[in-house]
């Protein structure tokens, strides 16, 4: 093929000018570190951070983990509850579950990951996605990596007509089909950045693309229409409540159920509320209580609208739980949606303690 032509070449040779400086990455062209167990270490702990997560959020979540726990078998060795507390913020917190498990199971295989897809695939949490990313960056391995970044970049350089999810094997068909021998680690990261910074999903830079010569989308003149998207399900709106329960400078908290959205997370407790269903579940304690507000959240699956009241506890609420202390109540890592009410707690608290305003 035509070196002027050719999409790997192409974009190679803009990774090399454009690259974006990231802690868990290697400069273009830097040969692997096959002989050095911390860098897969690396490379797999961002990739399942970066799940659905932007790289901002992502760098001093990265920073704190890898300074806490330097290697996998340092991973391993930790006590969950911390592993979660650490992972608050970043969200879709059954990835830090996958996390911890996978950990484990690498430690018990001498803490070395294995090198190739198939054996990437075997361990929690894995999907193709990930697999591929980390056999090609981590090991140099040729693997096709199609995230929805490069799944954009993709479905516009071919201009790939037929709506996703339908498209998706003809989108990596294609992405197979451009995917070099060599170099393939440093190819996977050039797409994901060309789709993070130049092929956006809206506005692309087509002009500063480097495959802008080759790309039937521009040549069309309607790269935005691509990839095709179906028709977009309005989100189910769900109602919960959450309580703050207050006890001699403490909040009573509890463990969310594994199996439950933001599950092993600490959190208020509230009502039950689901994806599929409101909360009906009855306060942990008799009351009285006063309400002062609500947080909303969008999930994927769902909207919710999370009612909160608050009220002090005289005994032991029923069920599992701890008292933390409210002046360290950021060390308790709670997920977004809780560390929000338990904001509007605190203020409801501080307007209850000053009293009512005079008008």
């Amino acid at each position: 093929m035509d070196a002027s032509r050719n999409p790997a070449k192409l974009l190679i040779d803009w990774y090399e000018r454009h690259a974006r400086d990231l802690p868990w990455r290697l400069p273009p062209g830097t040969p692997v570190p096959l002989n050095d167990p911390a860098w897969p270490y690396r490379v797999w702990l961002s990739e399942v951070m970066l799940q659905q997560t932007t790289v901002a959020a992502v760098i001093p979540h990265f920073a704190r983990f890898t300074a806490r726990w330097p290697s996998v078998t340092a991973l391993a060795e930790a006590a969950e509850a911390d592993v979660m507390a650490a992972w608050a913020g970043l969200g879709y917190y059954a990835r830090a579950r996958n996390l911890h498990a996978c950990a484990r199971v690498v430690a018990g295989q001498g803490g070395l990951f294995p090198d190739d897809e198939q054996g990437l695939r075997a361990l929690p949490g894995l999907g193709a996605y990930t697999a591929a990313a980390i056999a090609a960056i981590a090991f140099g391995r040729r693997a096709v990596v199609v995230d929805a970044n490069v799944e954009r970049v993709v479905a516009r350089l071919f201009a790939i007509a037929e709506p996703l999810p339908a498209a998706r094997p003809a989108i990596r068909a294609a992405a197979e089909a451009i995917t070099p021998e060599s170099r393939c680690g440093d190819f996977a990261q050039a797409m994901m950045d060309l789709g993070s910074s130049v092929c956006t999903p809206r506005r692309p830079a087509c002009l500063a693309c480097p495959l802008n010569p080759v790309c039937a989308a521009t040549r069309a003149g309607n790269p935005e229409a691509f990839p095709v998207k179906p028709a977009k399900k309005a989100r189910p709106r769900r109602r919960g409540m959450a309580w703050w329960i207050e006890r001699d400078g403490c909040v009573w908290l509890v463990r969310r159920p594994a199996s439950a959205m933001l599950g092993g997370m600490r959190a208020l407790p509230d009502n039950g509320w689901t994806a599929r269903a409101d909360g009906a579940a009855p306060a942990p304690i008799p009351g009285p209580w006063r309400s002062i507000g609500e947080v909303r959240h969008v999930f994927t699956h769902a909207e919710l609208a999370l009612a909160v009241a608050m009220a002090g506890a005289p005994g032991q609420p029923a069920g599992a739980g701890e008292w933390w202390p409210i002046a360290e109540l950021a060390q308790a890592g709670l997920p977004t949606l809780y560390a929000r009410a338990a904001e509007l707690a605190l203020v409801g608290r501080e307007r209850g303690q000053r009293g009512p305003e005079k008008p």
